[in-house]
């Protein structure tokens, strides 16, 4: 089954089923905003996960701006929210599911099954005419939450300086071609990309509405990919990669790693080297 569902199965569902909407609306500069736009509105019963305080760790010398946060904490996180192993999760963005894409990637790392994202995220729930709420839930805690973790859906620095030369293996750079080939880095303190990797804009798995492409189109999109053994994806801090890595997943990929620190983590190690490319 996809990991994609449309607003009118999204609404069945919370009908029906014992469904969490999770929020995670958050802008990269204003890390302020998507709270507030939580407040200002949200679907009915959505709990707000923000990104850097609920789906990221504490910031250390090595793991990139958003590794991932504590098991621990993670689980209390879930708990609080009410999520268990039988609560259907249906993460939602503006409309492109940035944030959302983080949650859903970390929800099946962690083991959790019933997790999908909402197709064009809350704009498409408004154009709908289906109603917001600006009250937040009184929830109710869930158990513990028995985390077992997929590990052959992350890797690290170590594997992936490892694996980059290897044939069968090819490295996917999510960011922009800019930032790729070095000529314009607008956060981290190095510019370029890790050697022999190939660039697909995150952006890309999307539609100009906001909405995930259809199969057939992401299948023609990474169609120069299918015949690797083992597709690795990073982009800057390991956020937005988490649209490729979803966007291989529908295309009928799942030979998929998510280099969790990605290039961040990556320029940390001072012997590492960078690729660019040069203006022509």
């Amino acid at each position: 089954m996809s990991n994609v569902i449309t607003v009118a199965r999204a609404k069945h569902w919370s009908e029906e089923k014992k469904v969490v909407f999770a929020d995670c609306r958050f802008d990269l500069s204003d890390p302020d905003k998507g709270q507030q736009k939580y407040d200002e509105g949200h679907l009915p019963g959505a709990v707000y996960f923000d990104l850097e305080k609920s789906l990221s760790g504490e910031i250390k010398q090595h793991g990139g701006r958003h590794p991932l946060p504590e098991l621990e904490s993670f689980k209390e996180t879930l708990a609080n929210a009410g999520i268990d192993r039988e609560t259907f999760v249906i993460a939602y963005d503006q409309n492109r599911s940035v944030m959302a894409a983080r949650m859903l990637w970390l929800l099946k790392y962690v083991g959790h099954g019933k997790v999908y994202l909402l197709d064009g995220g809350i704009d498409a729930w408004t154009k709908a005419g289906l109603p917001l709420e600006k009250e937040a839930p009184r929830l109710e805690r869930a158990a513990s939450y028995p985390i077992e973790l997929q590990h052959d859906m992350a890797c690290g620095e170590a594997y992936v300086r490892a694996r980059q030369d290897e044939e069968n293996t090819v490295l996917v750079d999510s960011r922009s071609f800019e930032r790729y080939a070095g000529w314009k880095e607008p956060i981290d303190i190095k510019s370029g990309h890790i050697p022999g990797a190939v660039q697909y804009d995150w952006v890309d798995v999307y539609k100009e509405d906001g909405t995930w492409k259809s199969k057939a189109e992401l299948q023609q999109h990474f169609q120069e990919l299918s015949d690797h053994k083992e597709i690795i994806v990073y982009c800057g801090s390991g956020v937005t990669a988490a649209s490729n890595v979803i966007g291989l997943w529908e295309a009928g990929m799942d030979q998929v790693k998510l280099y969790v620190g990605s290039f961040s983590d990556w320029i940390s190690y001072q012997e590492n080297e960078v690729a660019t490319i040069d203006k022509q």
